[in-house]
């Protein structure tokens, strides 16, 4: 793990810098290439200019770890909200969110009821709801609510991080169930003990659960496989994998965020893969940028170029 994901990552839990940093015009100026705007409106526009291209979308409003009961039930009607207006707009959104803006961290039982709720009105419009993994310490948790409600609805999935040793585990007891997974590599800062340090281990470790993903069995169960990666040299393998195993372009997905690798995102939209792009909206993006700036820490300097060229 290099010295600058380290400092990245670190700046992302920084409470000073979350308060200080968006107060800056030039901070604010390098984010708004990665979300179109902060309102849920924003996103929506975006998605419909998305739709153009034959690009679908998920909406995912940003923050975390909420320890406020009335701020969770909050959340949960904005997202009950967005999920009318996608039915209004007639868009191929999903929606994404995190356990802890639900409240998770303050009452596990209302943050259930607050999940099924989104995932029982998105059913009602033929949409999907994703979740959003966390620290490694959220992980039996949200896989536990998760089941619980894949039990009831199918238009359910969730996100795993193959940066964890755990995670080859949790797709195989997984896959069975259907539902979804959306395999991404990871972006918070983990222990040694938990996570790999080295990002070739974590590379190979995201083939080989795509390779599970797309396999027979994971198909006849009829899960929901999603690559949520940038990493061309990664998307490349899966390509060649899937079609040297007879697997059809429409059997799994390709989820890449809003403003990064655009052409790759009409690229793969032309050649008739299943694309869709993430994005982000609302006004607690800093630690989320961080994050976004530490999963590939070369973004840094097109970041500074984007700035001073006006």
């Amino acid at each position: 793990m290099s010295v600058m994901r380290n400092v990245l990552l670190a700046g992302s839990e920084s409470h000073w810098l979350r308060h200080q940093a968006p107060r800056l015009k030039f901070v604010k100026k390098a984010v708004m290439r990665f979300m179109p705007g902060e309102r849920a409106e924003d996103a929506l526009d975006a998605a419909a200019s998305l739709r153009q291209l034959g690009i679908a979308s998920v909406l995912t409003h940003l923050g975390e770890n909420i320890s406020d009961p009335s701020e969770a039930a909050r959340v949960r009607q904005h997202y009950l909200d967005v999920l009318a207006k996608i039915k209004l707009t007639g868009l191929d959104c999903q929606i994404s969110v995190k356990l802890t803006q639900l409240g998770i961290d303050v009452n596990e039982g209302q943050c259930r009821a607050s999940l099924r709720a989104l995932v029982e009105q998105a059913a009602a419009l033929g949409a999907f709801v994703w979740i959003d993994m966390e620290q490694h310490g959220y992980v039996d948790r949200t896989l536990a609510l998760y089941r619980q409600v894949l039990g009831e609805f199918p238009n359910v999935g969730v996100c795993l991080q193959s940066y964890l040793y755990r995670t080859p585990a949790d797709v195989a007891s997984l896959v069975p169930l259907g539902g979804g997974i959306r395999l991404v590599k990871g972006a918070y800062k983990e222990p040694g003990d938990v996570a790999y340090p080295k990002k070739s281990d974590v590379d190979a470790s995201f083939l080989t659960l795509a390779k599970q993903m797309i396999a027979p069995a994971a198909r006849a169960a009829g899960l929901r496989a999603v690559f949520g990666t940038h990493d061309l040299r990664i998307i490349r393998a899966i390509q060649d994998h899937a079609e040297g195993s007879g697997v059809p372009r429409d059997a799994y997905e390709f989820d890449l965020l809003y403003g990064i690798q655009r052409e790759e995102q009409a690229r793969l939209a032309r050649d008739r893969y299943r694309v869709r792009v993430l994005i982000s909206y609302g006004d607690y993006w800093f630690p989320w940028y961080m994050r976004r700036l530490a999963e590939r820490p070369a973004n840094v300097l097109f970041v500074a170029k984007s700035i001073f060229s006006g």
